[in-house]
């Protein structure tokens, strides 16, 4: 990339998690990363919870980008948290917005394939009409809302099935757990499309050095998008697709979603259409089987079960 002069100040909220920890690094190629988090491990230390930190935080650095990486994950706890959700997901986004929109400064964040009910039996579109089934879906479809109303110059990116090599993931947890058991129950009519972290970094590393180069306006091309690996598969067909890469000799067993107990519901079938971010921006986006495969390649290899 040939730099952005003078140097962006680019604000990350959420860096210490599996996506902001690929954007870290990624960014850094576009500008200077202000990386904010809960824990303040590589730079400001930011709680959401408080309504003021925000404000402080934008004050303080005079950012030329913002990039939110921050949110409230927890699907299950989040049913019985659901204030905690609302301030994370809804309130300190719409803040993002207010405080940055006559600023005219480019805000990305990121949403959820949860804030549909899978019902529709079909990939879903920028245009469908949203229809969350739990907290946490409802949370964060108020986020965006509040975002777009803000007036921001802002991209939202719905992604989903979120997996990498660092934080609480699909991935890890059956590698982890294929270690520890001969066999284990996976659902199987969850349908979704597995994102490699790696891959949203890269892309919105890229997305945000067009944007501050002037190349993308998002007066014209901004808004809602979805942003997934492309294709579908269960959690069954995952979770099978990472044991073939271990060696272990775990004995995988189907599953209905009723058979697994969980304080939140699941949408089944939450695959995003994601056509129209590619033709929008001329981004080809990677099946999921490729990204799974790379990331893989930067594992250590877990040791069969013997």
């Amino acid at each position: 990339m040939t730099p952005v002069t003078p140097r962006p100040k680019l604000l990350l909220i959420g860096a210490n998690g599996q996506v902001g920890w690929e954007l870290r690094r990624t960014l850094a190629c576009v500008g200077e990363v202000i990386a904010a988090s809960l824990e303040g491990e590589y730079g400001p230390a930011i709680d959401l919870m408080d309504a003021q930190a925000l404000a402080r935080l934008i004050q303080e650095t005079q950012p030329d980008a913002l990039i939110n990486a921050a949110a409230y994950t927890a699907v299950d706890q989040a049913e019985t948290e659901r204030a905690a959700a609302w301030r994370v997901n809804a309130e300190a986004v719409g803040e993002m917005g207010a405080l940055l929109a006559h600023r005219r400064v480019p805000i990305i964040h990121y949403s959820t394939d949860y804030v549909f009910s899978g019902r529709l039996g079909r990939p879903y579109t920028e245009t469908d009409n949203p229809d969350p089934i739990n907290v946490y879906g409802e949370t964060k479809l108020a986020g965006e809302r509040a975002l777009l109303e803000s007036g921001a110059r802002a991209l939202i990116l719905r992604t989903s099935w979120v997996y990498g090599a660092r934080g609480n993931n699909f991935l890890l947890s059956m590698r982890r757990l294929f270690q520890e058991r001969e066999e284990l129950r996976v659902v199987e009519d969850q349908v979704g499309s597995p994102t490699w972290s790696r891959m949203l970094a890269e892309v919105t590393a890229l997305m945000l050095y067009r944007i501050l180069r002037g190349d993308l306006d998002l007066d014209q091309v901004g808004g809602l998008y979805h942003l997934t690996g492309r294709g579908q598969v269960s959690w069954y067909g995952f979770a099978g697709a990472i044991l073939k890469s271990t060696g272990a000799r775990t004995r995988l067993i189907p599953i209905a979603s009723s058979e697994y107990q969980a304080p939140a519901k699941r949408p089944l079938f939450s695959v995003l259409d994601n056509r129209r971010f590619q033709e929008t921006f001329g981004l080809a986006l990677p099946d999921w089987c490729l990204s799974l495969a790379q990331c893989l390649e930067e594992l250590e290899p877990a040791a069969p079960v013997s």
